[in-house]
């Protein structure tokens, strides 16, 4: 169980860059690990909220804006509200799903950069950076393109060049263009404001040295940022489009949005409890030691949540620091990375229309990146839509409601008869899946969690085979009802041990029980909760199978 010292827990999932369409390596990455686990804790009696929201300044922003002829207002608005519906047709269960363009999250971001900047912690420095003449402005890493240094790839980005994957400056580009004209850059200086993360990494390390439960691919990665040395790092640019820096004489710089964009989690945080009408109970949860703060994130996000934002809080003074960072691999599409950019990717708008969402979770579930990049297959859809959820799940549910129906008309038996052996012995099962399936939760092993309580189904689908019901009402309908009032007490279980991953067929198998879904609890799986003469309802099918022609041209 998780650590009793720990009141409350606070859950993050990265927040969504608002230039584009939320796809399934979002999912895979912090979106589904994030809401499986917060799902877990609510029905366990845990005191949680799950924090996300859309990230919307940076250069990526306005180069939308520039692609789309739209105002970057426009394309937030655009993207925020359409990946915000996406995750709810997909069953994300945000307490808050806001925005960094909130007035909040500027309040949030400019009140933490003063602190900072009050302390003395905060340096100009000026520096030499590509300014175009054609265009009048400084231009942004993301606005410029040029060869790369290390493997001559021509279309390298100022921040990254996406061939050989090289973290690089603008400066370092052979032969840099601004992206939207063309033109030839020269060298400018500009003075900026540099957080001193150097000062931090001797902190960092001694902190970082407590967390033997973090993921290896988390901590490793931070030891070779270690390795290399931390350097100090702007945290203003000179652009329009962001949060203004709040000093007089620096109001044409904004925040750079690696300093201002994880302060979101904190401003969403402030604005959900203003929501309901406590304004300082956000405290408790960012400023009390017996928080615990869990960072969902693909790998490319470590170093913002491990070491930056980290540093940030340390700075800072007043915030509770991340208890653990479960960090996911990649989720490829058939063999190559998912990116937005390139287009190659699986919207979660556009799978949602075509599929039952419970299925999409699932079997991303069942493939999660936790230790390695994993591939999405249409097939692997298809296959595990059929085999699995339909052929087991759905089969036992389906099968005890329609015994259910035609020989006890839709009313849980009573159990006259005593439980024999093979009845005790599914029961008892039940306490130690729960138990064990729960331990999975608690460490962030999604896919075991998942497929233990697949393997419960199976074992349910064993129970109903081996007492074969169909024979025994023949001649013994009072043993027969208390095959089928087990049966129906292990749909209940699965309605609960389902929900974190199945949250749409949890109510609907609620649904065909009569049952109220508002006061679930994880302790209720293993006990015997259906009531004698319980009034059901009519089974429905919980999963249709997936054609071959579903998925033939996707």
């Amino acid at each position: 169980m998780i650590k009793k010292h720990y009141k409350r827990i606070l859950v993050t999932s990265a927040l969504t860059y608002a230039n584009g369409y939320t796809h399934l390596g979002h999912i895979a990455g912090s979106i589904l690990p994030a809401d499986m686990y917060v799902r877990y804790l609510r029905l366990s009696g845990y005191d949680v909220i799950y924090i996300c929201g859309s990230d919307e300044y940076g250069t990526a922003i306005e180069m939308t804006s520039i692609q789309e002829s739209k105002t970057p207002q426009e394309i937030i608005d655009k993207y925020h509200f359409a990946n915000k519906l996406a995750y709810e047709a997909l069953g994300v269960s945000f307490d808050i799903y806001s925005r960094t363009s909130s007035e909040i999250h500027k309040k949030t971001s400019q009140e933490f950069f003063k602190k900072l900047y009050d302390k003395g912690l905060l340096y100009l420095k000026s520096e030499k950076q590509l300014y175009s003449e054609q265009e009048g402005r400084f231009l942004a890493d993301r606005f410029v393109i040029g060869t790369c240094p290390h493997c001559r790839y021509e279309e390298a980005r100022g921040d990254e060049c996406e061939s050989c994957g090289t973290t690089l400056s603008p400066l370092e580009l052979i032969d840099p263009r601004s992206k939207i004209t063309g033109d030839r850059p020269v060298v400018k200086e500009s003075s900026h404001f540099y957080f001193p993360l150097s000062k931090f990494q001797t902190k960092l390390e001694e902190w970082m040295s407590t967390k033997s439960n973090w993921k290896a691919n988390v901590l490793n990665y931070c030891k070779g940022w270690f390795k290399s040395g931390l350097r100090d790092r702007a945290i203003t640019r000179d652009l329009k489009w962001g949060v203004p820096v709040p000093l007089e004489d620096y109001r044409d710089k904004v925040l750079y949005v690696w300093f201002e964009a994880p302060i979101g989690y904190i401003s969403n945080t402030k604005e959900y409890f203003a929501s309901k009408g406590d304004t300082d109970k956000w405290k408790e949860y960012w400023m009390s030691s017996d928080t615990k703060l869990v960072h969902f994130l693909g790998k490319d996000n470590i170093v913002f949540h491990a070491i930056f934002f980290p540093a940030m809080l340390m700075a800072h003074g007043d915030f509770v620091l991340v208890d653990n960072i479960p960090a996911n691999e990649f989720m490829n599409l058939e063999g190559s990375k998912q990116s937005k950019s390139k287009g190659h990717a699986i919207y979660v708008k556009d799978v949602v229309e075509k599929f039952n969402p419970d299925s999409i979770r699932y079997t991303i579930a069942s493939n999660m990146p936790e230790n390695k990049d994993t591939d999405f297959y249409w097939e692997d859809l298809q296959a595990r839509n059929n085999n699995e959820l339909a052929a087991i799940l759905g089969n036992f549910v389906n099968r005890t409601f329609i015994f259910s129906d035609k020989y006890f008309d839709l009313m849980v038996p009573p159990l006259s008869g005593e439980y024999q052996p093979i009845d005790k012995e599914i029961l008892s099962k039940l306490k130690s899946y729960s138990e064990s399936i729960a331990s999975y939760y608690e460490n962030y092993k999604f896919k075991d969690a998942v497929s233990e309580t697949m393997n419960l189904a199976r074992e349910a689908n064993k129970y109903f085979n081996d007492t074969e019901p169909w024979n025994v009402i023949k001649h013994d309908k009072q043993r027969c009802g208390v095959i089928i009032n087990t049966c129906l007490q292990l749909c209940y279980s699965f309605a609960i041990l389902f929900n974190p991953v199945l949250p749409f067929t949890s109510m609907k198998m609620l649904k065909m029980m009569n049952m109220s879904g508002s006061d679930l609890k994880w302790s209720d799986a293993y006990a015997v909760a259906l009531k004698e003469d319980h009034r059901l309802n009519k089974p429905e099918i919980l999963f249709s199978k997936i054609e071959n022609e579903e998925i033939k041209n996707l």
